[in-house]
């Protein structure tokens, strides 16, 4: 009866668990996306742009090896070595690449957005096997998204496509022919006559901004500079999409059909990227860097609010490094180096601490931290069960001999 009357008194008060949602968000599961479609749909592209807007790590074939190259790991150096040779990297080999970046602690924390795998190719492993790799992820995808397009479509838009030799940069038929991009500029400059009409104010600066999207190659890279690559030829694009058709889409189908509706997308390919998957251009990111003196961390309480009236806070670790706290050592942290996480304030200790914090900043946080590292120091004459003491310590508390 008591307990009631306590309740009606406190008809206000707030449930809300604030220690138990982070962990909760903590032990949470990052999102995972993967991007399916046939040769020349558009996946990569979208998948790129989604791991911008939400801030996922993208994973693709092509930027899997480049980065290892760049960054001289051992496949890396052995990728750099075939190609300087003139041959292909093994299916194998990228495929322990893009699964070695799929565990990496970044991935567990931000999550990820893949496209290009299975591959097509089945000198590897046939197209089901690769699925089954899909399967028994660690961190199994949440969103699968399908990309469909007429294959004369695809067929025309590959073949469309050039490539600069010196750059690298891939131009659709629309950048690079002359007849489309006239079209298009005078069907853009028929659209802005017509809001010109309706709207005498309008921003010059949103009609530039418009017409930049079919502008043709910069002018250092003139069209006779262009080539079509042997796989865009149309003979060899219609042959990719029959392969795919053949080899992929049937356990393709298979794989999609078993996953839950609910996170399955399906899109139309034909349409422009940017109008593919429409995301919140207002995403505010979790993270915000800040650097010297001990004064911004008092200004950052009041500047970049979540919300009205809401104010960044310490954390429970204060001034302490949680990256030094879980590997058994007690670190003040330095103000050049702080992070506001979820709404809370970390001071990291040093610039490799906070490499790692940013990587993945959930081990650092979950529970029993932070815990200040209990130190004993057990001594006394020869024979006298030191050893033995030491052993008993460490296993009733969790410790190190």
């Amino acid at each position: 009866m008591a307990s009631q009357e306590e309740k009606q008194a406190q008809p206000f008060t707030d449930s809300f668990d604030e220690d138990e949602a982070e962990r909760s968000f903590l032990l949470s599961k990052p999102a995972c996306l993967i991007v399916f479609g046939k040769p020349g749909s558009g996946k990569k592209t979208l998948a790129r742009k989604l791991a911008q807007r939400w801030n996922c790590i993208f994973i693709e074939a092509s930027e899997i090896i480049q980065m290892n190259i760049q960054q001289g790991t051992e496949y890396g150096l052995k990728c750099q070595e075939l190609l300087c040779k003139g041959e292909s990297i093994p299916e194998e080999v990228v495929t322990e690449m893009i699964l070695q970046k799929i565990e990496s602690p970044e991935v567990a924390h931000f999550g990820y957005v893949l496209t290009g795998f299975p591959f097509l190719s089945e000198k590897c492993m046939t197209v089901p096997q690769q699925i089954e790799k899909i399967r028994n992820l660690k961190l199994k995808p949440d969103i699968l998204i399908n990309i469909k397009c007429p294959d004369y479509e695809l067929c025309q838009r590959i073949s469309g496509q050039r490539q600069n030799p010196d750059s690298g940069e891939i131009y659709q038929r629309s950048q690079w022919e002359p007849e489309v991009i006239d079209k298009h500029k005078k069907e853009k400059d028929q659209d802005e006559e017509e809001d010109e009409e309706e709207d005498e104010d309008q921003d010059e600066g949103e009609e530039v901004v418009n017409i930049a999207n079919f502008c043709p190659p910069k002018k250092s890279e003139s069209f006779h500079q262009l080539v079509q690559r042997p796989e865009d030829f149309l003979e060899n694009a219609e042959k990719r999409i029959g392969i795919y058709k053949d080899i992929m889409l049937p356990p393709l189908e298979e794989f999609l059909a078993h996953h839950d509706c609910r996170y399955l997308i399906e899109v139309d390919g034909s349409q422009e990227a940017d109008h593919v998957f429409e995301v919140n251009k207002n995403y505010i990111c979790s993270y915000c860097y800040f650097n010297k003196q001990d004064e911004l961390l008092r200004a950052l309480s009041s500047c970049k609010l979540i919300a009205p009236r809401y104010r960044w806070r310490r954390s429970r670790w204060g001034q302490v490094c949680p990256v030094a706290l879980k590997e058994g050592n007690i670190a003040m942290g330095n103000p050049e180096f702080a992070v506001s996480f979820l709404g809370k304030m970390y001071v990291l200790s040093s610039e490799e601490a906070l490499k790692k914090f940013v990587l993945n900043p959930r081990p650092y946080l979950l529970p029993p931290m932070p815990a200040c590292p209990c130190k004993v120091f057990v001594f006394g004459p020869p024979f006298s069960g030191r050893t033995t003491i030491c052993n008993l310590i460490a296993h009733n508390y969790n410790g190190k001999v």
